[in-house]
């Protein structure tokens, strides 16, 4: 009867190391998701203010982003620009509405910089 006893011990203790690994299985806890948004967040936040848009801006284009995080993210960039008399690069695409990879955008842009060498002539 003893014996009987002893063998759900072992088992136990078993099941319950194999299951103290379940960041191996791909099930992220709370606690990294909460990180992981706050990471996202101050990285939209510090690309926003790089690019040289305001914080309500950057709000209204990142809806699901984490306000706090994105706002923090934001001002950390701001004084780290400040410090560093870094100017803002606007963004390359107008109103997000050119993708890289058209061809389209990049010959219309091409000439609305005329006096730049290899700006492409006018439309045939």
């Amino acid at each position: 009867m003893t014996a009987l006893l002893r063998l759900p011990l072992p088992a136990v203790l078993a099941a319950l190391v194999g299951l103290s690994g379940c960041d191996m299985l791909g099930i992220e806890s709370a606690s990294a998701i909460s990180a992981r948004k706050e990471a996202e967040g101050r990285a939209i936040g510090g690309a926003c203010r790089h690019a040289g848009r305001a914080i309500e801006d950057c709000y209204t284009m990142n809806r699901k982003a984490d306000k706090p995080a994105v706002f923090a993210g934001w001002r950390e960039m701001n004084d780290y620009m400040r410090e560093n008399k870094i100017d803002a690069v606007p963004p390359q695409a107008a109103g997000g509405s050119a993708r890289p990879g058209d061809a389209g955008a990049r010959r219309d842009e091409a000439a609305a910089r005329p006096g730049e060498a290899g700006a492409a002539s006018a439309p045939r």
